[in-house]
């Protein structure tokens, strides 16, 4: 099963976001959008994962989410990952977030899951390039104006992610496991 770890932002703030994004949306049709309904925060990726590491990692899990408080978070401005990857930065709490996220790598790390050894980096993906290298530098900075309303991230979900499966052929992102966050299982 194709797993990740993610915050979800609220209807209000995806709803708020898509209407931003009109524009460049009309725009860019070129660029492959990702539906607002399957946008969330990634705290890791982990691939494919069987069903022993899954059992170990979700009881992991369930731990790191007790030990963090809900986030006072919100989304604005753009950037890119090169040509193929646009997206909105987020704001608020970031170094909550970024902690929280070493310990979602650490559960995954010590359920004997690979996870890669980069920095993290908050953001939301809006849209990817197809087959050929777009310049978002111009997308970039019309994001640069949007500022969305804060919102509290208050559970942490692991998610399964089923390639093709959503509309357009797009991938599928159903949460198999939530917690609230700062909550002890009792």
């Amino acid at each position: 099963m194709r797993l990740f770890v993610a915050l979800t932002p609220p209807t209000a703030v995806l709803e708020e976001l898509w209407t931003a994004t009109e524009p460049l949306r009309a725009d860019r049709p070129e660029l492959r959008w990702t539906p607002p309904e399957q946008w969330h925060l990634t705290l890791v990726f982990l691939g494919e994962v069987d069903d022993r590491p899954r059992e170990d990692l979700t009881e992991r899990l369930a731990r790191a989410a007790a030990r963090h408080q809900p986030l006072e978070l919100s989304l604005g401005g753009g950037g890119r990952f090169g040509d193929r990857v646009l997206w909105t930065r987020v704001r608020g709490e970031i170094d909550g977030l970024r902690r929280m996220a070493a310990s979602v790598q650490a559960a995954a790390r010590h359920a004997r899951l690979p996870v890669q050894a980069r920095p993290y980096r908050p953001h939301l993906t809006l849209a990817r390039s197809g087959a050929t290298a777009t310049d978002l530098r111009p997308a970039v900075t019309e994001l640069d104006e949007f500022a969305g309303r804060s919102w509290t991230a208050e559970e942490l979900h692991l998610v399964r992610s089923r390639l093709g499966a959503g509309p357009g052929g797009t991938a599928r992102h159903e949460p198999i496991a939530s917690w609230r966050l700062g909550r002890r299982e009792t």
